[in-house]
């Protein structure tokens, strides 16, 4: 049996816990449930701290685990990242008050406070800066105005918290984060757990496809065909059948969901008509 870590709480736990779903595996009803057997798919899911599952994993006990890559990386376990996943994306980042720095260069001989000190450590050390870091858990905006710090590195989205802090962001991202599927470095499973493995990220991919994709039909003349494949030529190629009315095909092709509304207007203006899209609830590529 595939045993399997989840985050159980925060943004990645929610997202995790849908993706799951629609790849066909059961997921827990109660959040207080911290471990569930789905025995049709022969895996076991344990409900753990988002920060631990890169040590479980990297310990053997667990096969493989759902993730941040920035606390993959934090945590310098032996997992490496398997696949990304797509969602819960967030930059992480250097900033402090207005003149203090211009990025990393100017942080020498300064004090950096962050809840990510093996991510900043790292980073300092690859650019050959010697300054000081201090670890603190939670929101660490308020560590230059105590004066424990000169500069913080955390995550960054909208940058309004910052701001209202009377902080600027500085330099270059440090990284770029996503939650991921992480395995043990160097992982040797017999033949069916790793059958397992592969069918779990092939439905993980299937779903990313999925919500990535949806299914265009529509009816065009035939001397029109070239130009309508043109447009939406599928993944291989698409699908076409003749129609009653002589003169005229069917056509199916999967195509990009953000580009499908531009896709519809090209295709009407060279005379496909009855145009419909659909979702793809799940997809093998």
């Amino acid at each position: 049996m595939l045993r399997i870590a989840v985050p159980n709480k925060g943004s990645l736990s929610g997202p995790a816990a849908e993706m799951l779903h629609e790849a066909g595996y059961q997921q827990r009803r109660e959040s207080k449930e911290l471990r569930i057997v789905d025995p049709e798919n022969e895996v076991e899911f344990f409900y753990l701290r988002p920060r631990d599952i890169a040590i479980y994993v990297s310990s053997g006990k667990l096969d493989i685990g759902i993730t941040g890559r920035d606390l993959l990386i934090d945590s310098a376990a032996k997992a490496e990242e398997i696949l990304p996943l797509g969602f819960a994306r967030s930059t992480f980042r250097y900033a402090t008050k207005p003149g203090t720095a211009n990025g990393v260069k100017d942080l020498t001989g300064m004090t950096v406070a962050t809840s990510y000190e093996g991510i900043v450590a790292g980073h300092l050390a690859d650019h050959g800066i010697d300054a000081s870091v201090v670890h603190l858990d939670g929101a660490v905006e308020t560590a230059i105005e105590l004066g424990v710090a000169e500069v913080i590195a955390d995550v960054v989205e909208t940058g309004t918290s910052l701001r209202n802090a009377g902080l600027e962001v500085i330099g270059e991202p440090i990284m770029k984060s996503e939650a991921v599927v992480i395995r043990r470095i160097g992982a040797e499973a017999d033949d069916s757990v790793e059958s397992k493995v592969q069918q779990f990220l092939r439905r993980l991919q299937g779903v990313l496809v999925a919500r990535t994709y949806v299914m265009m039909d529509y009816d065009c003349r035939v001397e029109q065909l070239e130009k309508a494949v043109a447009l939406t030529p599928g993944l291989e190629s698409p699908t076409v059948s003749p129609l009653h009315n002589e003169g005229w095909v069917a056509v199916r092709a999967m195509v990009p969901a953000k580009e499908a509304q531009r896709i519809m207007d090209d295709l009407y203006d060279i005379g496909a008509r009855a145009i419909l899209t659909t979702a793809i609830h799940a997809c093998r590529l």
